[in-house]
């Protein structure tokens, strides 16, 4: 399995001379900035890729990459596909129903029942088929690297609704996993309150540029018009 934070800031590279034209020689597309889910939430599409401004200055669009057509190569991952690895035509290739695609990464979460559980800050999946086995949330910030987050099973996923991944009531009762108290043996109690020490010494513009983070990033996709080494071997073992 993969995780979203490994492979966020990953190097693409396309055909030479247009991320859409076949051609033996590949140049750099990019690196991936978002991860795209298929509607129902429970499986990775592709990535955006944000591509360098035209002369330093005139800022692009993000290219949409399908999962099912990048392979790791040196220095990052490599289309396979050609053109249909890219865009338009990877989506009508996927049979994609676009406006509903979602980006987790920074969606708040909550459960079914109403009770806020933080945010989406990662998830693993299967490199080979897209689908997911964990999310994982909590709150981005000096907490989360105290106490950790909250590893939610993939079938504990719910749906989407109105800007919030909803889930089941029993993934608000899920063991924190990661972060530093959490890997020392602390108590839950013990930690949160420590975490939330820590948080409100930050101060409160750092607590609203997490909120800002939580709010700008996890969205559905027709809502919103507009260590190298060490992930390589990651991305081969997980497709074993």
């Amino acid at each position: 399995m993969l995780k979203l934070s490994q492979m966020t800031g990953v190097a693409v590279y396309g055909p030479k001379g247009s991320h859409g034209k076949a051609a033996n020689t590949f140049t750099r597309v990019g690196k991936v900035h978002q991860t795209v889910f298929s509607p129902d939430g429970l499986r990775v599409v592709g990535f955006f890729v944000a591509r360098p401004d035209i002369a330093g200055m005139v800022k692009r669009e993000d290219a949409f990459v399908a999962l099912d057509a990048i392979a790791p190569c040196d220095g990052g991952v490599r289309v396979t596909k050609g053109s249909e690895s890219f865009d338009a035509a990877a989506r009508a290739r996927l049979g994609l129903d676009w406006d509903a695609c979602i980006v987790w990464a920074g969606m708040d979460a909550k459960t079914t029942e109403g009770k806020v559980l933080g945010f989406v800050s990662d998830a693993s999946f299967n490199t080979k088929t897209g689908e997911v086995e964990s999310f994982f949330v909590g709150d981005g910030g000096m907490a989360q690297s105290l106490v950790g987050s909250v590893q939610i099973p993939a079938s504990m996923l719910r749906g989407y609704e109105k800007g919030w991944m909803l889930v089941a009531p029993e993934a608000a009762h899920q063991q924190l996993t990661g972060g530093v108290a959490a890997k020392a043996g602390e108590g839950y109690a013990k930690a949160k309150y420590e975490g939330k020490k820590a948080a409100a010494k930050a101060g409160k513009a750092a607590g609203e540029a997490v909120d800002k983070g939580s709010k700008a990033l996890g969205k559905q996709l027709g809502k919103t018009k507009g260590m190298f080494s060490s992930f390589m071997d990651e991305f081969k073992k997980a497709q074993e």
